[in-house]
């Protein structure tokens, strides 16, 4: 069900942007993009907006001439954001538990970035086309040993904000507004209306 005529390179070593992608029938391969996330942005979208250009840019050079014709790489960036404080992957438990400790009670925001980057067949130069999605999302109060419990599982280690929506952090979400996948790590369904345009 791929809405583009180009052959999709996921430039993500998600397993949940590859669920998502799958989840929809579209068809791909991954790359994983080896670039370093210095970014300048300060603003949460435009940072999750930068760092999704330098991953999809990142393997989209890796390619030959001849691969890059028929190829549209897609980048992600998912970060967390509350009053003023961008939180990507914890560093740490500790740094984990300070991120909970934060988000708990409160709404907060998370941002996906997605840029396309890909060859304009009239011209044969590279192209890349940028957005994001936002989507706010309310804890219910936690205590310090819920907190230590849940970072205890590991599994807040390898997500922005120090949580997984679609994981244990289950029982403490109270709502959402906007696109849950968004929160999972990829807005799919805005994806998919994206690539229709292309």
């Amino acid at each position: 069900m791929n809405p583009c005529k180009k052959n999709i390179i996921l430039a993500s070593a998600s397993p949940r942007r590859k669920e998502l992608l799958a989840q929809i029938d579209i068809p791909f391969n991954v790359k994983v993009s080896g670039a370093e996330e210095n970014a300048k942005c300060t603003e949460p979208q435009d940072l999750v907006r930068e760092l999704s250009l330098m991953k999809a840019e990142d393997v989209y050079r890796s390619l030959t001439d001849e691969e890059t014709k028929n190829i549209l790489v897609i980048g992600a960036d998912t970060v967390v954001a509350y009053e003023g404080e961008i939180m990507g992957k914890p560093h740490s438990k500790e740094d984990a538990v300070r991120m909970l400790t934060v988000l708990q009670g409160k709404t907060h925001q998370v941002y996906t970035g997605v840029t396309f980057v890909y060859q304009n067949e009239e011209t044969g130069a590279e192209c890349a086309h940028a957005f994001y999605e936002k989507t706010d999302v309310t804890f219910y109060p936690m205590t310090e040993q819920e907190i230590e419990d849940y970072v205890a599982t590991g599994e807040p280690m390898d997500k922005a904000g120090a949580y997984g929506i679609q994981g244990k952090c289950a029982a403490y979400i109270s709502g959402i507004s906007g696109d849950y996948n968004n929160v999972v790590g990829l807005p799919i369904a805005r994806v998919y209306q994206e690539l229709k345009k292309l």
